[in-house]
């Protein structure tokens, strides 16, 4: 079924979910792998500014994460003042749906703005489909930034 309001995208990564779950609430390191928020800093304690890859505009991010359940909600915006909820993601566990331990499932959503046109919707969903393999690629080669104490990229 194609649903006209809401997009998701999701893949199995060779990780735990807890690891998992860091990487996608770090809206720093996020920009290892957000297209539409490259190059991201901190502006605020749960928000920051990066830019797209595709336009090279600014791309504001405001992160809720619930470690608890392994959520993340995304606020996203062409600058602060106009923050709104638009993207979440979810972790879930491998073993959970029968995969092996060690493993999880990460998932993106996004919804369709009322305003959002054919070719916008369908550049998200292409985006947010391409992320999956850089957050898989992030995660099961170490490169994620867990281990980064000093913020230049190398572990």
């Amino acid at each position: 079924m194609i649903d006209a309001h809401c997009h998701s995208s999701s893949i199995l990564v060779r990780t735990d979910a807890a690891r998992a779950f860091r990487l996608m609430a770090d809206g720093g390191r996020q920009g290892r792998w957000a297209l539409g928020s490259w190059r991201r800093r901190q502006v605020d304690v749960n928000t920051f500014v990066g830019e797209s890859m595709f336009t090279g505009a600014a791309t504001w991010v405001r992160l809720h994460a619930d470690p608890e359940r392994l959520t993340v909600d995304y606020e996203v915006a062409a600058s602060e003042g106009a923050l709104r909820f638009r993207n979440a993601a979810r972790v879930i566990d491998g073993p959970a749906l029968g995969h092996p331990a060690g493993t999880a499932v990460v998932t993106l959503f996004t919804w369709r703005l009322a305003d959002q046109s054919d070719d916008a919707w369908a550049q998200i969903g292409s985006t947010h489909e391409t992320e999956m393999f850089l957050i898989r690629a992030l995660l099961e080669s170490g490169r994620d930034g867990e281990d980064d104490d000093d913020g230049d990229g190398e572990a």
